[in-house]
């Protein structure tokens, strides 16, 4: 079995690791995932993602939208700029963009768990609580160990059901 801080580590081996249940370190794993999602092969699409992320750090939205829209424009094949652009336009209102450049995050990457969580709290706050469920559902079972994530999937499931909350 691959260890959570194993050195040279593949993406897909990680993933697999990640859906163990009851791992320790899952936090350590989920930040070497994001880590490699990061890169991008490219100084100039790594230096537009530092920036997005720098202003959606300082909350300054404006910037963030620029920053991600170029990414997007530079480099229209790396989903984490997706992500990065979706997150920009939910933070600054924008719900209707955030779905899909979302969308767009989990067609280039499908096992991009973050993304599907973001799909799942934008479709509920639209409401569409069974696409947001799910969404919430392919999101646990790429990463289970979200801590979020089961209370919103037993919130949508009791209230897509008809029981009573």
């Amino acid at each position: 079995m691959v260890r959570p801080d194993a050195e040279g580590t593949g993406i897909n081996d990680l993933l697999t690791l990640l859906t163990t249940p009851d791992l320790e370190g899952w936090e350590d794993v989920e930040a070497k995932i994001r880590v490699e999602w990061s890169r991008s092969g490219s100084h100039s699409v790594d230096y537009l993602l530092h920036r997005a992320i720098e202003a959606m750090e300082t909350d300054n939205m404006q910037a963030a939208l620029e920053h991600a829209t170029a990414l997007t424009d530079h480099a229209p094949e790396f989903a984490e700029g997706w992500s990065m652009l979706a997150k920009a336009y939910f933070h600054s209102g924008y719900y209707g963009p955030a779905l899909d450049a979302l969308q767009r995050t989990v067609a280039l990457n499908p096992a991009h768990f973050e993304a599907f969580s973001g799909l799942g709290v934008i479709l509920d706050e639209m409401g569409e609580p069974e696409a947001a469920l799910r969404a919430f559902q392919t999101s646990a079972a790429i990463h289970p160990h979200q801590p979020h994530i089961s209370g919103a999937i037993e919130d949508l499931e009791a209230r897509t059901s008809g029981e009573k909350i």
